[in-house]
């Protein structure tokens, strides 16, 4: 009884170790893992440029304060601020009545030279007919005494020589006279040209076209002169030529070896948001010691004075400029130890590390120069999440270039 047992557990048992040995015969498989994704973009050709933005200020082409250049009082002037002006217009007149005497003075003096001028040219004709007399008697003694000797005494034969001798020696001496008169002349006209000078510039003229952007004086003033060193003399006005503005930029101490003249320049105001393109007129060529900066200036017309003098604009500077070179969006570029690369899927969809060489670095995308071909695929974005041979589905990226953008 107890062996049928142990038959019918053993019968029992069979189904189950059976069932066992056919399950241990076959190895459960995990599910694949998915393959990731990576966004990718061409590499194109393109056009690209590198650029610098810098705050700029608006100052007028050329800015003057008028001195008037000799001392008095103000007898009209004829602008206020914001008048604008031609060059030669008359801005000031003062009142100097101590030049006025000076000019009466001078003129006086020329007329009295040319009386001595007068005088000295009768004191040579009178010399002259008075030396052509005795000359013609000394002659005739002399032609006399020669055809018979002893006829004419010798005494009277040398007081008619030395009478002719002195006559022409007053001929030089009135001939000098007129010389000095002339000379005397001369410097009365000189000193007459100095004063009148002098009351020319009573007259304060505006030295060219502009607009009066302040005003010192006022009918009364008493202006002293510009020229005089121990004075801190008034000026009447001051002047800025506003018709064309200089834009000034400061450019940082890196970028200066990009910057020449003829560059252009992209102007955006700061009041309306209007754009002007613009070029690069002069630079410093002196970095200031303070910024580690150079100025460089850009000349904008302003006929209708739309613009004023210490507005300011956002002034956009091409540093660099290539055509029809091989460019990828900036993100795809990563550095290590001052070696750029890039991660590139290949045919095989495997990501592959390529290192290139760098050219110019525009906002929007990079210059490659070496490493990589005309449509090859770059990995934008993530980086750092993929491994080289490792296999990835490649989608195309959403990132926006400048020059997809100049395709919109």
């Amino acid at each position: 009884m107890l062996l049928g047992t142990r038959l019918l557990i053993i019968r029992g048992a069979l189904p189950a170790l059976s069932c066992l040995v056919f399950c241990g015969c076959h190895t459960i498989e995990p599910a694949s893992a998915p393959v990731a994704t990576a966004s990718v973009s061409p590499v194109v050709r393109g056009d690209i440029s590198s650029t610098l933005t810098v705050a700029g200020e608006f100052q007028p082409f050329q800015e003057v304060e008028l001195h008037a250049k000799v001392s008095g009082y103000v007898r009209r002037i004829n602008v206020d601020i914001g008048d604008r002006v031609k060059a030669g217009q008359v801005i000031a007149t003062l009142e100097v009545p101590e030049l006025n005497a000076q000019v009466s003075a001078s003129q006086s003096e020329i007329k009295r030279s040319q009386a001595e001028i007068d005088r000295a040219q009768s004191g040579i004709a009178l010399a002259a007919a008075n030396h052509a007399a005795l000359h013609a008697a000394y002659v005739r003694l002399r032609e006399a005494s020669d055809r018979r000797p002893g006829l004419i005494a010798a005494q009277e034969l040398d007081d008619a020589q030395a009478k002719d001798q002195d006559a022409e020696a007053k001929i030089n001496s009135a001939k000098s006279a007129l010389e000095a008169a002339n000379q005397q002349l001369g410097v009365a006209q000189a000193d007459n040209q100095r004063v009148k000078s002098l009351q020319d510039y009573s007259v304060v003229t505006a030295p060219f076209n502009g607009v009066v952007t302040m005003r010192y004086a006022d009918v009364g003033s008493l202006i002293q002169a510009g020229t005089t060193s121990n004075t801190q003399s008034m000026p009447v006005i001051k002047l800025a030529q506003s018709d064309i503005l200089r834009l000034r930029m400061p450019v940082p101490e890196e970028d200066v070896p990009f910057i020449q003249v003829g560059g252009d320049v992209q102007i955006k105001l700061q009041s309306s948001g209007r754009i002007i393109p613009g070029k690069i007129i002069r630079y410093t060529r002196e970095l200031a010691a303070s910024t580690r900066t150079m100025l460089a200036e850009v000349d904008l017309p302003n006929p209708d004075l739309s613009l004023s003098t210490g507005m300011t604009a956002e002034a956009t500077i091409v540093l660099q400029a290539q055509k029809n070179v091989l460019m990828v969006p900036a993100g795809c570029v990563l550095d290590t130890d001052h070696q750029p690369y890039v991660l590139v899927v290949d045919s095989d969809n495997k990501v592959q590390k390529v290192l290139v060489s760098v050219g110019i670095k525009g906002p929007n995308e990079f210059e490659i120069a070496q490493g990589l071909r005309e449509h090859q695929s770059v990995i934008t974005s993530g980086q750092t999440n993929y491994q080289v041979g490792q296999v990835v589905q490649p989608r195309a990226s959403t990132i926006a270039t400048s020059r997809q953008g100049g395709e919109q």
